[in-house]
């Protein structure tokens, strides 16, 4: 008799650093089931950088990505991908991360073949259905189309509640790219080791910021800079043409300012390390730079990720850049208020998700697998 198989996708840089160690995980106990990882190449480049730190690489590579496609585009090519592996591999279960249009199409493409999906970081949510843009649609339609749901915190768990999601399919497991964090080897001193300043850590990426919302956060970082002559701002830059140029227009002659292109997972871990502190729109940053002690200030107006805010670890900013420079400078100058963010403990993981995701998937299975203390 066959072994039965899971189908875990992945698309995006975040969602494949993410899923990673799920697939790991799960391949602990290959003799059981056959696990095959299937990539969209939502982003193709910063995807198989993901993969490579891992030592990974997709089973099956669907390479969706084409210049300038619209969401629809992606949408469509897909689904029809994903649909083409389900029918071939006939899995017992669909697993995705996220919220990107990748997981939402997994969800989708295993909803119309009756296959069960699994949600790994599900129950994030904000109050507006447009803002992230698409990825809060994106996880609340996956909601409805999900199995066995994996909510990385209790505050997650209990958006599902509310939407009557059954405690019985719902496993709050911590956030699995902590568990991606801590089994990275970090490169040492790659980073500007001679400079003695402030270094400040700068993503922006988002397409809810996209034009004057980047304008303005350029702007603020000019007005930091100015303030703090020792200061460094270092700034991967996504790979997205409308985020580069905008950024190299804005910043790209500023003495105290580095543009680089985006960097390997290991090296960014790194780097995060290195940093003074946090400037990002990026939900996976703010979930991961608390893990080394760094206060992070969010460049969006909401955040599907509000217990770093709660915690202390992290402060919702915006992009108006009288407040971003107000904020930062604050944090630059005033020890107390550095020190009150960098020594509060993270609230998003244990380094075991992985480990209760795949107990809860094997089980379902049918297989008794070693046991993982719960996650509070």
């Amino acid at each position: 008799m066959p072994k039965p198989t899971i189908v875990c996708v992945c698309g995006t840089r975040p969602d494949t650093i993410k899923m990673a160690p799920v697939v790991l995980a799960l391949r602990q106990f290959s003799d059981l089931v056959d696990t095959v990882l299937v990539s969209t190449g939502q982003h193709r480049e910063m995807l198989d950088q993901a993969l490579a730190a891992f030592g990974m690489r997709a089973d099956v590579d669907l390479g969706i990505m084409t210049h300038g496609q619209t969401l629809a585009q992606v949408t469509s090519r897909a689904i029809e991908g994903i649909d083409a592996v389900l029918a071939e591999r006939q899995p017992q279960w669909v697993v995705a991360q996220g919220d990107t249009t990748t997981t939402f199409v997994a969800s989708l493409a295993a909803f119309y073949r009756r296959i069960p999906f699994a949600h790994v970081e599900a129950g994030l949510r904000t109050d507006s259905l447009t803002n992230p843009f698409p990825e809060e649609m994106n996880r609340r339609v996956t909601g409805i189309l999900t199995s066995v749901h994996f909510p990385p915190t209790s505050r997650a768990a209990e958006n599902l509640r509310r939407e009557g999601v059954p405690d019985e399919i719902s496993v709050t497991t911590g956030n699995t790219g902590i568990d991606a964090l801590l089994r990275m080897v970090v490169p040492e001193d790659i980073w500007f080791p001679e400079h003695q300043g402030p270094l400040l850590l700068v993503t922006t990426h988002r397409r809810e910021n996209w034009g004057e919302p980047q304008r303005g956060i350029a702007a603020a970082l000019r007005n930091i800079l100015a303030a703090q002559p020792d200061a460094l701002a270092i700034v991967p830059m996504h790979k997205n043409p409308m985020v580069r140029e905008l950024l190299q227009s804005e910043l790209g002659e500023h003495p105290q300012v580095r543009l680089v292109d985006p960097p390997d997972y290991p090296e960014f871990v790194a780097l995060m390390k290195r940093c003074t502190l946090v400037l990002t729109d990026s939900g996976g940053v703010q979930e991961e730079a608390p893990s080394f002690g760094k206060p992070i200030l969010v460049l969006r107006e909401t955040t599907e990720r509000p217990e770093g805010v709660t915690a202390g670890v992290s402060k919702l900013v915006g992009t108006d850049p009288e407040v971003i420079t107000r904020e930062t400078l604050a944090l630059l100058t005033n020890p107390d208020a550095y020190t009150a963010m960098a020594n509060t403990r993270s609230p998003y993981g244990d380094g075991r998700a992985s480990d209760r995701i795949r107990r809860v998937l094997l089980g379902r299975l049918g297989f008794e697998t070693p046991e993982v203390e719960p996650w509070t």
